[in-house]
């Protein structure tokens, strides 16, 4: 009988240092804690001295979900091989991989504080605060949309399975008796 090894503390084990997919809920807690701090922040500053939400951002997140979007098609058909594409580079799967990571979760820190902020004006009765509905509004929709497209971007810079016959053995299979 043999045990597993356990590796030291502090030192990340075979399985420890490898990167996963992106948790859901990592998302929503995210999205969740930025909310709060949204609601807070708007409802202890004095609304009307802020200036009107601006759509420049809107714009720009709705913009990288379509780029994101794009890059997950174009991969995912590169990865397979589709007729008419070229293989894919390795490296610029692994930088779409960590850009996905990234945007997702900045989408989701954006969908929170729009969320927040639109839970606010929703709430708010005054002239500015109605104004500013549309913006907030589209600010949750572009960061959700972001959100999607990393978690597809993600998704589509995986490897696919290879059936049981094309199925190389690695070293470890291909010397039985070593550990």
């Amino acid at each position: 009988m043999t045990q597993a090894k356990s590796s030291p503390p502090g030192r990340p084990g075979p399985d420890r240092s490898r990167m996963g997919p992106t948790r859901i809920s990592t998302l929503v807690v995210a999205a969740l804690g930025a909310a709060a701090v949204a609601w807070l922040l708007i409802s202890t500053l004095y609304y009307s001295g802020i200036p009107r939400l601006p759509w420049l951002p809107v714009v720009t997140l709705a913009a990288l979900a379509v780029l994101e979007a794009y890059a997950a098609v174009n991969t995912r058909g590169r990865i397979e091989r589709k007729p008419g594409r070229e293989p894919v580079n390795p490296l610029m799967v692994a930088r779409f991989v960590v850009l996905a990571k990234a945007s997702a979760l900045a989408g989701a820190i954006f969908a929170g504080f729009y969320a927040g902020l639109a839970g606010w004006l929703f709430v708010e009765t005054t002239r500015a605060a109605i104004e500013d509905r549309p913006a907030a509004g589209a600010g949750l929709l572009a960061s959700l949309a972001l959100v999607g497209a990393a978690l597809w971007l993600e998704r589509s810079c995986r490897v696919p399975e290879r059936p049981d016959d094309e199925h190389e053995p690695d070293q470890r299979q291909s010397r039985p008796g070593q550990r």
